[in-house]
C-alpha cells in the first residue's frame, strides 16, 4: 500500500497573502472620519434636534415602565 504523496503549497499561499478590498471598504470609513472631524472642529454646525413634547413624553413613559 503506497502512502499519498505530499504536494507543495501553491506559490501564492507562501509569504504574504494577496487580499484586495473593494474601493468602498476604505472610502466609507475615511468619509465618516473626516465628517466627524469636521463636526469636532466646528461644533457650531452641529445643531441639536428639538424634540416634540409628545415624543418626549412617550419616551419618559417607556423609561418609567422599563424601570419597574
Amino acid at each position: 500500500m503506497s502512502a499519498p504523496s505530499h504536494t507543495p503549497p501553491h506559490p501564492a499561499s507562501r509569504g504574504r497573502a494577496d487580499i484586495r478590498l473593494p474601493w468602498w471598504a476604505l472610502a466609507l470609513p475615511t468619509l465618516a472620519f473626516f465628517t466627524l472631524l469636521a463636526l469636532i472642529l466646528n461644533p457650531s454646525e452641529a445643531h441639536a434636534a428639538t424634540g416634540d413634547p409628545a415624543i418626549t413624553h412617550l419616551l419618559e413613559r417607556i423609561q418609567a415602565l422599563a424601570a419597574r
